[in-house]
């Protein structure tokens, strides 16, 4: 979409309006949304949620997910305002893109700026699931080598991490080939449906911990650091985890441009928003306090990878696996965004 605009306001041609009005038919519902919203958000980091709240202890653990589930939600409530331009009611503008709301309502330097930070996140994001992905298949073989040769066997496959992550790259070429956002609802179902697969896992197998040992473990102020300093950092490290848990507000745009209306498009969003971040929440809450009350200050970083269960065997196989196809999914489901950004030329444009 070529918009021309001055410092004041921007100045739409209707040829251009017509343009980007003749978009794919949208068909989504409000369940399609929820499935996006949820592929996007509950990752591999819901496991990490348990060592989180070990550092936050049971009061600042619990608050802070309520906390920043409320900002999510607040944000996404006022974000899904900003899909029709320049009225949030009759339009007639759709924003299909985070980069072309940023553009309109804030102007051209802020999205530069705003494209800068979003790279960087982006570029964090492809990181961390490539990284988590080959930690999940090196999980994998360690967990039926300590079946065959015992708890304390050394087995690493440190040195097979590469492979991992070439062949996640080749799986992601492959996927790459989805047209776009719109064909996407299949992968998001089958996403969601291996996120809540691997989350149920983990806190099955931490509650089952805590019958076995008919104990609580924890406390309200968390696990204890060697210094001041130190407990800050960890404090801080667990609201990062927290933080990076929920927001999906880069994609939020894109998801509402594929719901059908009427009802207004806004409307289905702001109620896919709320019952995603509900749901979300939940699975939060129980898999951090439920792995805190398991292991308490001894919790790992990860409940699956770390090894805080290492029986039923093919049970932790079988969720590593589900959190390795949640992420080939939600990978795609993130960088689908990219094409509306094309940044670069953004870049040269605005330096014309």
């Amino acid at each position: 979409m070529d918009i021309k605009e001055n410092n004041e306001s921007p100045v739409l041609r209707s040829t251009e309006l017509q343009l980007h009005d003749s978009v794919c038919a949208r068909t989504g519902t409000l369940w399609t949304a929820v499935a996006h919203i949820i592929t996007g958000v509950i990752g591999a980091g819901v496991l990490s949620l348990a060592w989180a709240t070990a550092k936050l202890g049971w009061i600042g653990g619990p608050a802070a997910l309520i906390g920043f589930a409320g900002v999510t939600l607040v944000s996404a409530f006022l974000l899904s305002d900003c899909y029709l331009f320049p009225d949030a009611v009759n339009g007639p503008l759709r924003l299909n893109s985070y980069s072309q709301a940023v553009k309109l309502y804030l102007g051209k330097t802020n999205q530069i700026v705003c494209g800068v930070f979003v790279y960087i996140s982006l570029v964090g994001v492809g990181v961390a699931y490539t990284i988590v992905t080959a930690t999940c298949i090196r999980a994998i073989f360690r967990s039926n080598c300590y079946h065959r040769k015992g708890h304390n066997a050394t087995c690493s496959y440190g040195d097979k991490n590469n492979y991992f992550m070439l062949l996640f790259g080749v799986l992601q070429i492959f996927m790459s080939q989805i047209p776009n956002f719109h064909d996407m609802l299949w992968l998001s179902v089958v996403a969601a449906v291996m996120s809540f697969a691997y989350s149920s896992i983990g806190l099955g197998l931490a509650f089952g911990q805590i019958i076995e040992k008919r104990q609580i473990e924890g406390s309200v102020k968390g696990s204890p650091a060697e210094n001041r300093g130190a407990k800050v950092w960890l404090l801080f490290q667990a609201l990062g985890n927290i933080a990076f848990s929920y927001p999906f507000s880069i994609i939020l745009l894109e998801i509402q441009d594929t719901l059908r209306s009427p009802p207004a498009e806004k409307q289905t969003m702001k109620k896919a928003s709320a019952a995603a971040v509900f749901i979300t929440t939940f699975f939060y809450l129980c898999c951090g306090c439920f792995g805190y009350a398991a292991f308490g200050d001894a919790t790992p970083g990860n409940l699956l990878t770390g090894f805080g269960f290492y029986e039923p065997f093919w049970l932790v196989d079988f969720a590593n696996a589900c959190i390795v196809l949640h992420l080939v999914g939600g990978y795609q489901v993130s960088y689908k965004l990219n094409h509306n950004f094309n940044f670069i030329r953004k870049l040269v444009n605005y330096s014309q």
